[in-house]
C-alpha cells in the first residue's frame, strides 16, 4: 500500500487521515501549527450539518452528498447532537420564511405555539417556523479533538509545529492547508467570517436556531454548558485581522433578536477568519500529478458536512480511480 501524507490538521485533513488510516493505508498526518485546533479556520466553524437547510442557498449536489456525510459522522461521531434545525423570522419578515421553505425540503411547518413547545425559552415570540428534524450539530473544538485522538488511535503519525518541518516525500501527498494552498488552487478565494461565543444561563436551546433577517441572517448553536456560538458574517474579503466592531454589533443585536434573553449574556470569545472558498462554494478533491497529489479543499460553507465524504471519495480513488462527483481529474 502506498504511504500518504496528509497536510493540514482542519477538518478536511482530520477526515482523511481518520479515513485512510482505517483502511490500512501508512499515513501521517502534518500541520506547522503547534495546536492547529486552536488556529485551523475549521475552529471557528458552527459544525451544523444540515443538508436540508443548505439546500435554500447551494446546489443539488450538497443535498445529495451531505445526506451521505451526515451518516458517516452518525458512524464516527457518538457525540453528535440530533436534534434538528429551527429556522424562524419576525413577523416583518415573514416572506422571507416562505421563500426558504420554498427552496429546501425535509421540514414541519410550525406555528408559535409548536416553536415554544420545541424550544420553550423561545416562548411565541415567532408566529411561524421550519423545523429540519433529520439535521444534527456538534461543539466543535470536542469534535475536531476526537477526530484527532481516533486517527492516532487507527495508527496515523502526527506531526506538529517543529516536528512537521522536513518530512520525507510520500507516495502520496494530500493537501488539505486551506488558503495556505493559493499558490496551487488560483481559483481559491477567502471568505471572512466573524463570530461570537458567549455564555448565558438564562436560556436553553436544543438545537441550531437560524433567524432569518434582510440584513443580518444568524445562527445560534448551543455547545453545552450555558455556551453558545452566534455566527457568522459573510464578508467577501481576505482580511485576517479582529473582529470589526460594526460585525459584533450586528451579531449582538441579532442574537438579541432571537431571544431578549442573550443581553445579559458573557461574551467568551469574539473572533474573526478567512474561510477558504472554491468559486461555487463546494469543496472538492482535484487529482494532480497522476494521483500522486490531491489538492482537498474549498472547506468554506460546507465542510463540516463534506468533509467525510471528500475523504471517502478520495480514498476510492487511491484503492481503484473510481469518480466521483466531487473528485476532479
Amino acid at each position: 500500500m502506498p504511504h500518504i501524507t496528509v497536510l493540514g490538521a482542519g477538518i478536511l485533513g482530520l477526515w482523511q487521515a481518520l479515513t485512510l488510516s482505517r483502511q490500512g493505508y501508512r499515513v501521517r498526518l502534518v500541520d506547522p501549527s503547534e495546536n492547529p485546533n486552536a488556529t485551523s479556520a475549521s475552529h471557528h466553524a458552527g459544525a451544523m450539518l444540515a443538508p436540508y437547510c443548505e439546500a435554500e442557498a447551494a446546489p443539488p449536489l450538497v443535498v445529495e452528498h451531505g445526506l451521505r456525510g451526515l451518516a458517516l459522522w452518525r458512524e464516527a461521531y457518538p457525540d453528535l447532537i440530533e436534534a434538528g434545525t429551527l429556522v424562524v423570522a419576525l413577523p416583518r419578515d415573514l416572506p422571507d420564511l416562505t421563500q426558504f421553505a420554498a427552496r429546501t425540503r425535509g421540514y414541519q411547518r410550525l406555528d408559535a405555539a409548536g416553536i415554544a413547545a420545541l424550544e420553550p425559552d423561545l416562548g411565541e415570540r415567532f408566529p411561524a417556523g421550519l423545523h429540519y428534524p433529520d439535521e444534527a450539530h456538534m461543539a466543535t473544538p470536542h469534535a475536531l479533538a476526537l477526530l484527532l485522538k481516533n486517527a492516532r488511535a487507527c495508527g496515523t503519525e502526527i506531526l506538529f509545529g517543529d516536528e512537521a518541518a522536513g518530512v520525507a516525500a510520500s507516495d502520496i501527498l494530500i493537501d488539505c492547508r486551506g488558503m495556505a494552498a493559493r499558490t496551487d488552487l488560483p481559483r481559491l478565494r477567502g471568505v471572512r467570517g466573524e463570530r461570537l461565543l458567549i455564555r448565558s444561563e438564562d436560556i436553553t436551546l436544543s438545537r441550531p436556531v437560524r433567524l432569518l433577517h434582510p440584513r443580518h441572517p444568524i445562527y445560534v448553536v448551543p455547545w453545552g454548558d450555558g455556551r453558545f456560538l452566534v455566527g457568522a458574517t459573510m464578508i467577501e474579503s481576505e482580511e485576517d485581522g479582529p473582529i470589526s466592531l460594526r460585525s459584533a454589533l450586528d451579531l449582538m443585536g441579532a442574537a438579541y433578536a432571537l431571544a431578549p434573553a442573550f443581553a445579559e449574556a458573557e461574551i467568551l470569545e469574539a473572533v474573526a477568519g478567512v474561510r477558504p472558498a472554491l468559486p461555487d462554494n463546494v469543496p472538492r478533491a482535484t487529482i494532480r500529478d497522476g494521483g500522486q497529489r490531491i489538492m482537498v479543499n474549498g472547506a468554506y460553507r460546507h465542510g463540516f458536512l463534506l468533509a467525510p465524504v471528500l475523504a471517502e471519495a478520495v480514498a476510492r480513488w487511491i484503492a481503484e480511480k473510481a469518480p466521483h462527483p466531487l473528485l476532479v481529474t
